[in-house]
């Protein structure tokens, strides 16, 4: 499953730069697809969605950081552990419930997203 962010997130940034998908954001900052992938141009999501990687997204929260859920693949093929939930002094980087996905989904995301 993807990892989410917590309202207890103290917004200190430590898990941001910890993300190989550049997956997470701060709170009320607009983000994009291509941010840190070989995403470009209009591209179908894994789940069959189209969009445009360089196109603006709305933020997910306002308040704290967050995670942008089809870009998250708990850093599977790059770490053995999340590096978000590894950094966090709060613990507020969790399994988000919402998102399950098996290993083989999460490592198929990553090589959607860096080609």
């Amino acid at each position: 499953m993807a990892i989410m962010i917590t309202d207890e997130c103290i917004n200190c940034g430590a898990c941001e730069p910890e993300c190989p998908n550049n997956a997470i954001y701060e709170g009320g900052a607009e983000w994009k697809y291509s941010d840190g992938t070989g995403l470009s141009g209009d591209i179908t999501l894994l789940n069959g969605d189209a969009a445009n990687a360089e196109s603006d997204q709305e933020p997910v929260d306002m308040d704290v950081y967050f995670i942008v859920t089809d870009k998250c693949t708990e850093c599977v093929g790059f770490h053995d552990e999340p590096q978000c939930a590894a950094v966090c002094p709060v613990d507020c980087c969790v399994d988000d419930p919402d998102h399950e996905e098996t290993e083989d989904q999460l490592l198929a995301k990553k090589e959607f997203m860096h080609l």
